[in-house]
């Protein structure tokens, strides 16, 4: 609240850029585990992502996102497809800010687009020298299309532990406004926590991530994820 194609039909991706940069590009990833802040949406399963991005001079950006999702055997979901718009601002030197709207599709079931749901979000970022610090929010008014409220709250940094090998340390919190309409295992909210490490080797972007949740299920206990991802630019 990321980081899946079961099929090549796929594109897109929610990732949000984090720097402003012209062009298109598609991002092609390889996961052991999707999850969500820390929840499987794979079933504990594999993902094959893909991403189409377009990124202006001026910071406005737009793309698209699609994975594999499994629910559950009793749910034939099987593809996220999901769709943003934004604008990157770089306010001083060292702060920058993030701001648009994300909207999640569901698709494979007859019920799958019962799903869908928008969200709005806003991420700050503080570059210093011990690294990149990350605060930020994401709000839905329909969460998974339940009529609930929805928020995240996350902070992040990431440091250089040498030249291309960084660690990336993540804590968030995903509340539920109305219990009624959508919880958690039972409760309004929950925390996640990750620690990831990243590097690059010809072209092939690496993320080995170790992550655990405060809930107690199959899908949110603790796990090791491994990604592998390649990026294009047109």
């Amino acid at each position: 609240m990321n980081n899946t194609i079961k099929k090549l039909a796929l594109l897109g991706l929610i990732a949000l850029p984090t720097t402003a940069m012209a062009g298109i590009s598609s991002t092609i990833t390889a996961v052991s585990d999707y999850t969500f802040n820390g929840v499987s949406q794979t079933d504990n399963g594999p993902a094959l992502q893909a991403s189409l991005d377009y990124a202006a001079d001026s910071g406005w950006y737009v793309g698209t996102w699609a994975s594999n999702v499994d629910f559950g055997s009793e749910d034939d979901t099987w593809l996220e497809l999901d769709f943003y718009g934004g604008k990157f601002f770089q306010l001083t030197q060292s702060v920058s800010l993030d701001a648009g709207i994300a909207y999640y599709t569901y698709h494979g079931d007859s019920g799958s687009d019962e799903y869908q749901y928008p969200e709005l979000y806003t991420k700050f970022g503080y570059a210093s020298s011990i690294g990149q610090s990350e605060l930020n929010f994401w709000y839905s008014w329909d969460y998974f299309g339940t009529d609930a409220g929805h928020y995240i709250m996350m902070a992040a940094h990431t440091f250089t532990i040498a030249e291309g090998h960084d660690i990336r340390v993540v804590f968030d919190r995903s509340t539920s406004l109305d219990e009624d309409k959508y919880a958690w295992h039972d409760d309004k909210a929950y925390n996640h926590f990750r620690a990831e490490y990243m590097t690059s080797w010809k072209g092939f972007d690496f993320n080995l991530a170790v992550e655990d949740t405060s809930m107690d299920t199959d899908i949110s206990d603790t796990r090791a994820v491994l990604s592998v991802a390649r990026t294009f630019g047109f």
